[in-house]
């Protein structure tokens, strides 16, 4: 199983993700919570012993870097959602997806080549 993250954890990836290494009050003052400067160290010393972040020490700051990429946290979160709230099915997630959301013509129509590229593969 890929890694796993918590709301919060997530919301620090995501600034690591966006843009990349970055110390406490950096991630903080990104943050659209206003969070005291040991909850976002503590978050990332967590994200740390999980091993989804390192840190470089850059005088008496530390610069935090993500360890994993955003697709393989995508693909786990997904899975999870999947399984989770559309019982397993890919298609009932695609079928909310399409018609729950607003998707645009050019939206549907990279969609239906992508899913006529994946029926090509599929047949071969």
């Amino acid at each position: 199983m890929g890694p796993t993250f918590t709301d919060r954890e997530l919301d620090v990836m995501a600034i690591l993700w966006e843009r990349g290494p970055s110390t406490v009050a950096e991630v903080r003052a990104r943050l659209a919570d206003d969070l005291a400067h040991n909850t976002v160290l503590t978050v990332l010393t967590v994200l740390e012993s999980k091993g989804y972040v390192s840190h470089t020490e850059e005088g008496k700051a530390h610069r935090f870097r993500a360890r994993v990429k955003r697709d393989a946290a995508g693909a786990t979160a997904t899975s999870r959602v999947v399984e989770k709230l559309f019982g397993g099915s890919t298609e009932r997630l695609l079928t909310y997806l399409v018609t729950e959301r607003s998707v645009t013509p050019d939206e549907l129509r990279r969609l239906r080549a992508l899913l006529d590229e994946k029926l090509r593969e599929v047949d071969k």
